[in-house]
């Protein structure tokens, strides 16, 4: 019984990582943040190597290790060496946040082809390298979690977005898919479907900030998931607006 109440303390008190992608803004700068202030040692991405180094200035006070690599995450080779990275500066990984996404309005009959490759490169594509290439990882290690921030378009269809909510309805297939293939290595995987968030996408917009989901309750959504007890794992979880009125 001691050996196993020693045990569990190592795990208590072992260093925690963690990735998140697109960490500078929105949604994912609400992650990053809260899981620095709970201790998680982080590595982040994002195109900017400004924005990655002020985040990571404005987290020094939380005595965190902030590992920065500046990446486009629409071109499968950048992703890969973001990962040998990630995997030379941190030992072992236990949470990876698949968050980094793009929306570019339209209407699918009437938009460019290119549309719909630019979000299925960020919005599929890298969520499906990353997870593969710690998914793995994770398997070894026998624990992990992988967050897929997915969007209540992955089931609803929303006027205006459709090429956008077809690459996420194809990222909650995945993050499904990805879910069954690794609970028997117990690692969880979750998928998070937001409605509308107050980020940078509505700039300009009149409606009032109190609508919408804020970025830190999906932030605190995820940190409360991944406390819950190693039996359990929250396949997927949607956050709306209460009362929301474009």
């Amino acid at each position: 019984m001691w050996l196993s109440l020693f045990l569990k303390n190592i795990l208590l008190f072992r260093v925690m990582n963690a990735i998140v992608t697109g960490a500078t803004r929105g949604i994912g700068r609400a992650i990053t943040i809260k899981l620095a202030e709970a201790g998680y040692h982080l590595a982040i991405c994002a195109r900017s190597k400004t924005d990655l180094a002020a985040l990571a200035s404005e987290l020094a006070y939380t005595g965190v290790k902030v590992f920065c690599y500046a990446t486009d995450l629409s071109l499968k080779d950048e992703i890969y060496r973001f990962a040998a990275e990630v995997g030379t500066a941190f030992d072992t990984i236990d949470v990876l946040v698949n968050n980094a996404g793009l929306f570019l309005p339209g209407f699918l009959m009437q938009e460019e082809d290119n549309s719909f490759e630019q979000q299925l490169f960020v919005n599929l594509n890298a969520p499906y390298y990353l997870a593969k290439h710690f998914g793995k990882t994770m398997s070894e290690q026998g624990y992990g979690h992988i967050f897929s921030i997915c969007s209540v378009s992955s089931k609803e269809f929303k006027e205006n977005g459709g090429s956008y909510g077809v690459t996420k309805s194809a990222l909650l297939s995945l993050n499904n898919v990805l879910r069954q293939e690794l609970s028997k290595y117990n690692v969880k995987v979750t998928a998070i479907l937001p409605g509308e968030t107050l980020t940078s996408s509505w700039e300009g917009t009149n409606i009032a900030p109190a609508s919408f989901v804020q970025p830190e309750d999906i932030a605190n959504a995820l940190y409360t998931i991944l406390n819950l007890s190693s039996g359990v794992n929250v396949e997927e979880i949607i956050l709306k607006p209460l009362n929301f009125n474009a």
